[in-house]
């Protein structure tokens, strides 16, 4: 039976999927600063979730190498890389210039560890694609990525290196199409922008839309060039509830599955689009947003699941465990164990919350005129497009600590430049 290099052939949702997860312990030590929203413990608390519910026993779970100098320079300059290899707070007044520049202390703060913090998420990445690459997973899970706002030059929106991007061009290498699929309030802009001109990779964001950071994302951006019509926008009002999200996203995804026929696929699912986040202003419930991920799942191509915003970090852990579950094809319990960070989740103690009673400003006749244009644009894409490899890159293998087993080190090969076709 064609498989199509997975492990499993395609068939009813409920099959199990093999799942390789990738977790740095030390994440969760790195801070922003007192105040700011992003909070990298949330990740620290989503392992801690994994673990009491038993979970971390169906997956691989894998330490992530840290990205090297060159790994991030796939995308990012070389001049910006060096300037975030060597920033710290003791030495950032002295380049002010060159922090402005970069757009790096406001928003995108330097921090102790500023650095490793980047190789580190973005490492789980890419070593996320490469065993998909490989065939050795079905999905690969890095709730530490999915940091969408970051340039080639520059920091954005709390993100200083674009490990999608990364993540994406190592899926290229492998794969002759790859779609990206972001469900963060903010618009995937810096994924957008890299891939703007390319029939390769189709992006596809679902956002918030007017007076909202980045300010990007109107149903009116389709991409240039070869890449016309692969960048899809799908901008929405406040209070969207989970029956008016999948009103859209199940028909332009199905569409976009039947038409693009990627590869890969890779799912950001930043979770600031839940009801009562900090920073957002929609009413998705856990089980309405992890509904896009089972609806990604059952394609059964291989899925990169990565994380993102989300900044009620109670709530961004109850998500991403729940979200877990689902890629696993496991149902877990809303009563929630005992565990380190079990405080955090009082009074109820429970995996779900209810959403509130916000009112919902996007209206019926809205998200027809939303859904009717993109389809329509999808249907301006007559075949999925197709590329020859002159020269194929050489796969990467990326060393990686596995907790499941005595630790052991890949040998691996330099990554080298891939030029989009």
């Amino acid at each position: 039976m064609e498989t199509g290099g997975n492990s499993l052939p395609s068939g009813p949702d409920g099959l199990k999927r093999k799942v390789s997860y990738f977790y740095d312990p030390e994440v969760g030590n790195y801070y922003y600063g007192q105040g700011h929203p992003m909070k990298p413990h949330r990740i620290r608390m989503t392992h801690a979730l994994l673990a009491h519910y038993g979970l971390l026993q169906h997956m691989q779970v894998l330490k992530p190498f840290p990205a090297r100098d060159r790994d991030l320079c796939r995308f990012h300059a070389d001049d910006y890389v060096s300037f975030l290899r060597g920033i710290t707070p003791e030495t950032q007044q002295d380049q002010l210039r060159q922090l402005k520049r970069f757009n790096v202390g406001e928003d995108c703060p330097v921090f102790d560890g500023l650095y490793s913090f980047c190789q580190t998420y973005a490492g789980g990445s890419v070593g996320g694609s490469v065993k998909l690459n490989h065939g050795l997973c079905d999905i690969a899970v890095n709730w530490a990525g999915g940091l969408h706002h970051a340039k080639k030059c520059e920091a954005s929106g709390f993100c200083y290196v674009n490990d999608i991007v990364l993540a994406i061009l190592e899926l290229l290498k492998q794969h002759e199409r790859v779609l990206y699929v972001d469900i963060d309030i903010h618009h995937g802009d810096g994924v957008e922008e890299a891939f703007y001109t390319t029939d390769r990779v189709m992006t596809v964001s679902f956002h918030k839309f007017g007076d909202y950071f980045p300010g990007t994302g109107d149903i009116r951006d389709i991409g240039y060039g070869k890449g016309k019509y692969y960048s899809l926008n799908v901008p929405l009002d406040d209070g969207i509830d989970d029956e008016s999200y999948q009103s859209l996203f199940k028909p332009i995804i199905g569409k976009v599955m039947e038409v693009f026929r990627p590869g890969a696929v890779v799912l950001q699912c930043g979770a600031d689009s839940l009801s009562g986040d900090r920073l957002g202003c929609f009413n998705l419930s856990i089980k309405g947003h992890a509904e896009c991920v089972r609806y990604m799942r059952s394609f059964n191509v291989p899925l990169l699941l990565l994380g993102g915003g989300g900044y009620t970090i109670r709530n961004v852990a109850r998500c991403w465990c729940y979200e877990t579950g689902v890629a696993l094809g496991i149902e877990v319990d809303d009563r929630m164990p005992q565990h380190e960070y079990y405080e955090y989740f009082g009074p109820d103690y429970t995996l779900h919350v209810a959403p509130s009673n916000m009112e919902n400003k996007n209206s019926r006749q809205l998200l027809e005129e939303i859904r009717a244009k993109l389809l329509d644009n999808l249907s301006k894409l007559r075949h999925a497009p197709s590329v020859q490899f002159q020269e194929r890159p050489p796969d990467t293998e990326l060393p990686e600590v596995c907790f499941c087993i005595p630790s052991f080190i890949h040998s691996f090969l330099p990554l080298c430049n891939l030029f989009i076709a």
